[in-house]
C-alpha cells in the first residue's frame, strides 16, 4: 500500500511543572523565603495602596505611579507565587496547556507593565528635579491616566503576539516543563519543530519594550543627577541623592537580574538550569517585596501617614 502519513502536531492537554531540576530535596527550604517574599509583597503593596486612596495628601502624580507600581507587584507575584508554592509544597505541578498559556500571557504582560511604570516614575522624578516650577502643570491627572493607557496598551500590543507564536508552534508528545511558572522560552522548549520565529520575536520584543526603557532611565537619572549637583544647599543635594541611589539600586536588581536570566535561557552560556531558574525566581520576586518598602522608606508623607494609621488602630483597641 502507497500512501502518505500525515503527522498532526497537537498542544498537550496538559503540562506539569517540575519545579527546580536538581534541588528537589530541598524544596520545602526553598519554599521558606520564598513564602516570606510573597508575604511581605502582599503586606507591603496592599498597605501602600490603602495609604495611597485613603489619604489625601498622597492624591499627587508621585503617589499615583507608586498606586499603580504597587499593583502591578501585587498581581506579578500572585501570577508566579501560589503555583510555585504548590510546586514545593506538594509537587502539585499540573495544569492544562491554555492554562499555562495564561499565566505565560500575564507574566510577561505585569513583567512589561511594570518595567514602563518604572520608567514613567523617572520621568516624574525628572520633571520634580529637572522642571519643578512646570511639575503641576505637566503631570495633571489626565496626563497621569493616558500614560497609564499607553503602558498598559504597550505591553498587550508586544506580549500577545508572542503567546500566538506559541500556541502556533509544533507540538509532539513532550509535556514536561523544568520551570516553576510557565514563561516563554520554557513552554517554547516544548515543541518539537523550529521555535526560531518565537525565540526572535522575544528578543526583539525585550529590546524594544525593557531594553529601551532601561535606556531612557539611566538618560533621565544621569539629567537628575546634573540638576541635583548643580544645587546650591548641600542637605539638598544629599536629600535627591540618597533617594535616587535607592530608586537605582531597586531598578538594578529589577534589570540586571531580568538581562541575565533572559540571555542565558536563550544562549546557555553553562549556567546550571537551576541557577537559571531561581535567578528567574529572583528577578519577579524580589522587586515586589522590596518596592513598596524602600519607596515608602524615602517618602516622608508615606512614613507620616502609615504612623498616624498605626497610632489610630492602637487607638481603636
Amino acid at each position: 500500500m502507497n500512501g502518505n502519513i500525515t503527522i498532526t502536531f497537537v498542544p498537550p492537554s496538559t503540562v506539569i511543572l517540575m519545579g527546580i531540576p536538581g534541588l528537589d530535596s530541598i524544596f520545602h527550604w526553598i519554599s521558606i523565603p520564598f513564602c516570606f517574599m510573597y508575604v511581605v509583597a502582599l503586606l507591603g503593596n496592599f498597605t501602600m495602596i490603602y495609604l495611597i486612596v485613603s489619604v489625601p495628601r498622597l492624591h499627587e502624580p508621585m503617589y499615583y505611579f507608586l498606586c499603580i507600581l504597587s499593583v502591578t507587584d501585587l498581581m506579578l507575584s500572585s501570577t508566579i507565587l501560589p503555583k510555585t508554592l504548590a510546586i514545593l509544597w506538594f509537587t502539585a505541578g499540573g495544569m492544562t496547556f491554555m492554562g499555562c498559556l495564561t499565566q505565560t500571557f500575564f507574566v510577561h504582560f505585569y513583567f512589561l507593565l511594570e518595567s514602563v511604570i518604572l520608567l514613567s516614575m523617572a520621568f516624574d522624578r525628572y520633571v520634580a528635579i529637572c522642571k519643578p516650577l512646570r511639575y503641576t502643570t505637566i503631570l495633571t491627572n489626565k496626563v497621569i491616566r493616558n500614560m497609564a493607557l499607553v503602558c498598559v496598551t504597550r505591553s498587550i500590543t508586544f506580549v500577545a503576539p508572542g503567546i500566538y507564536f506559541l500556541k502556533n508552534l509544533k507540538y509532539c508528545s513532550n509535556k514536561v516543563i523544568h520551570h516553576t511558572y510557565c514563561e516563554n522560552m520554557a513552554v517554547a522548549k516544548l515543541a518539537c519543530g523550529d521555535i526560531s520565529s518565537s525565540s526572535v520575536y522575544g528578543i526583539t520584543a525585550a529590546f524594544l519594550t525593557t531594553g529601551l526603557d532601561f535606556v531612557f532611565i539611566i538618560v533621565s537619572y544621569v539629567l537628575i543627577l546634573r540638576a541635583v549637583f548643580a544645587l546650591p544647599s548641600k542637605d539638598a543635594r544629599l536629600k535627591a541623592l540618597s533617594t535616587c541611589a535607592a530608586h537605582v539600586c531597586i531598578i538594578l536588581i529589577f534589570y540586571i537580574l531580568a538581562f541575565f536570566s533572559f540571555f542565558i535561557h536563550r544562549l546557555g552560556m553553562g549556567i546550571p538550569p537551576y541557577i537559571h531558574i531561581l535567578l528567574a525566581n529572583l528577578y519577579m520576586e524580589v522587586p515586589p517585596m522590596l518596592n513598596p518598602v524602600v519607596y515608602g522608606v524615602n517618602s516622608k508623607a508615606i512614613r507620616t501617614s502609615l504612623k498616624r494609621l498605626c497610632q489610630w488602630r492602637t487607638t481603636q483597641h
